[in-house]
């Protein structure tokens, strides 16, 4: 028993911050998608993480959005294989060589790898949750076009703790 009070005050620690955006805030123009009606600038936000608890081996960024009238939400992001070394992600790295030796991006819903900002239809406003994986596993053994689903199911299978941060958009 004691042994699960250590992990859970571990997990308690880890903690993700942002230079792009803030808890419950708006996104800025640079996490909107261009296309589909919107004109952003389709930048992956700065993530920051700390707390990450002993026996991380790597780590798995996630972005997601549950008011997608989709029936199933909308994946901007999802990112794996993150070597446990790695503390943050700089603005505008997906996409490029920055990216932690190593790590892997998946097809966002748009079919595209890596980020795909934020567009919902007009009206209601969205949350996108980001999430901080810190895994026991030093890499996920996925196939090259694994879709969100295998992915979140893998990533949860080899989950020690998450970060979160929510932000907001509308249109």
């Amino acid at each position: 028993m004691l042994g699960g009070l250590a992990t859970r005050a571990a997990a308690e620690d880890f903690k993700v911050t942002s230079t792009s955006m803030r808890e419950g805030g708006k996104l800025e123009i640079a996490q909107v998608f261009k296309g589909f009606g919107c004109d952003g600038g389709d930048a992956s936000p700065h993530l920051s993480w700390s707390g990450a608890p002993v026996g991380t081996k790597s780590f798995a960024v996630t972005a997601y959005d549950p008011d997608a009238p989709t029936g199933s939400g909308w994946w901007h992001w999802a990112i794996v294989n993150i070597p446990a070394a790695t503390t943050a992600l700089s603005a505008g790295i997906s996409g490029t060589d920055a990216l932690p030796k190593g790590a892997v991006e998946l097809k966002n819903d748009y079919g595209t790898r890596g980020f795909g900002g934020v567009c919902p239809p007009p009206g209601a406003v969205h949350r996108y949750i980001f999430t901080v994986h810190a895994l026991s596993v030093p890499a996920l053994d996925l196939p090259e076009d694994a879709s969100n689903a295998l992915a979140g199911f893998m990533i949860g299978g080899a989950t020690l703790a998450t970060a979160r941060l929510t932000a907001v958009y509308n249109r």
